[in-house]
């Protein structure tokens, strides 16, 4: 498509947005007495105006009900996580029994860590990307040293290239083949939160799998933005949380992923409860642990329902709308705001500032990373003074993520003109 910079292209791409409307089912701060510019999806979604009554109705059921309403309430408690069961297996390409949702992100991955990182002989070292998300840091760190490895022995990054800004997909191949037989796990950010860079997840699985290596992603910034197919990529396991792209609330539940493949291995370590206990025998109170089998067999405490209800409420509007015409949209936005970029870069004197996310499609989710060249913190501040609501990552990267379901063209017109102002007046 030819893209136009001017106000009435980017409308007439809004007239023919299928996805337009939803813009309307949430809730956006204010600047002026309008809705801001919100680009900041990739950290905390907004809230949809149905998160209300999803949340209302449990705390009416609680003030109705009290305890009884584990079983007599429309949506009753103690099963609330199975409605999640069927949207999120669409969400990431699974089948309904792979995947569950409870705790946090992090907590859910180091439980995953307890069945999938179990080194053994010379077989002990992880793979990850250079900065990663520094929680993954942590966990990857906390994980080796509990079981008396030092990480800077175990754990190996694969580094960018000298003045590159990106990982090389041959690079990470080339290193998954060179650990061969010392490589225990293979664990990667789907998305990485920096550069907004999109791994190929299917060959790296494979590739892990090949060296005897189990594989793991971290789906942060990739659930709910861009497709996945992890049952088909016979990724072993998988989290993500549920208050970026899917719109939860701020720290809320995350999701998680267990293939198949692994539901009735009774070699795998894991850390039981009574959630994770035969759920028609669970009120028995049997002494001894029996998995539930599939995902939920993960499950460890009792659930956090008014956790849960935003969760729900977003990812039954996500199986209402579907990823294919979310991916369709995130293409043609994200697309037309690389071209704001461009243009309002040449419009100036072409050297303000550099789009490190890749350009290939297939390489990048809705985010796009800028290097702000000869500008500082000041062109971010006056970003968020004039109602654009956006990220700072340091050194000088700002981070736009134009969310299909939320954002429009002309915002991303809008944006161009207001970034454009904002390096003039420096």
């Amino acid at each position: 498509m030819n893209f136009q910079n001017n106000l009435e292209f980017a409308k007439s791409l809004d007239a023919q947005d299928e996805l337009q409307h939803y813009k309307n089912e949430f809730h956006f701060p204010q600047h002026n007495n309008k809705n801001v510019i919100y680009f900041t999806g990739n950290s905390l979604g907004l809230q949809p105006k149905s998160t209300k009554k999803y949340v209302d109705d449990v705390m009416n059921d609680w003030a109705n009900m009290a305890v009884e309403g584990h079983f007599y309430s429309e949506k009753p408690w103690w099963d609330y996580h199975e409605r999640f069961c069927e949207p999120l297996s669409k969400i990431v390409g699974a089948k309904p029994s792979e995947v569950g949702v409870m705790n946090t992100l992090t907590v859910n991955l180091h439980l995953l860590f307890v069945s999938f990182y179990q080194p053994k002989g010379i077989r002990y070292k992880i793979l990850c990307e250079e900065k990663a998300f520094p929680s993954d840091q942590y966990l990857l760190q906390s994980q080796v040293k509990f079981h008396g490895y030092d990480p800077s022995d175990a754990i190996v990054e694969i580094k960018r290239r000298e003045g590159e800004l990106t990982t090389r997909p041959e690079d990470i191949l080339a290193k998954i083949e060179e650990l061969g037989d010392e490589l225990a796990l293979v664990f990667i950010g789907g998305v990485n939160y920096y550069t907004g860079q999109v791994f190929d997840m299917k060959t790296i699985t494979a590739a892990g799998h090949k060296a005897g290596a189990i594989v793991g992603w971290d789906l942060a910034h990739a659930a709910g933005n861009i497709e996945l197919n992890l049952h088909d990529w016979q990724v072993d396991f998988a989290a993500w949380c549920s208050y970026k792209y899917m719109n939860s609330g701020p720290g809320n539940a995350s999701g998680y992923f267990v293939h198949e493949k692994h539901h009735t291995n009774k070699d795998l370590n894991r850390f039981a409860g009574w959630y994770g206990h035969n759920k028609e025998r669970r009120f028995l109170m049997e002494p001894n642990f029996d998995a539930v089998e599939g995902a939920n067999g993960w499950q460890v405490s009792n659930l956090p329902v008014l956790s849960l209800a935003p969760y729900l409420a977003s990812a039954e509007m996500f199986a209402k709308v579907g990823m294919e015409k979310l991916i369709k949209k995130r293409n043609l936005i994200t697309a037309y705001l690389e071209f704001i970029l461009h243009e309002i870069d040449k419009e100036i004197d072409g050297t303000e500032f550099e789009v490190i996310t890749p350009s290939n499609q297939n390489e990048r989710g809705c985010q796009l990373s800028v290097y702000l060249h000869g500008q500082g913190k000041e062109l971010f501040t006056y970003l968020m003074q004039n109602g654009v609501i956006t990220d700072w990552r340091e050194p000088n990267v700002i981070r736009l993520a134009p969310v299909p379901l939320y954002t429009s063209f002309e915002d991303m017109y809008n944006f161009g003109q207001i970034l454009k102002q904002g390096i003039l007046n420096k």
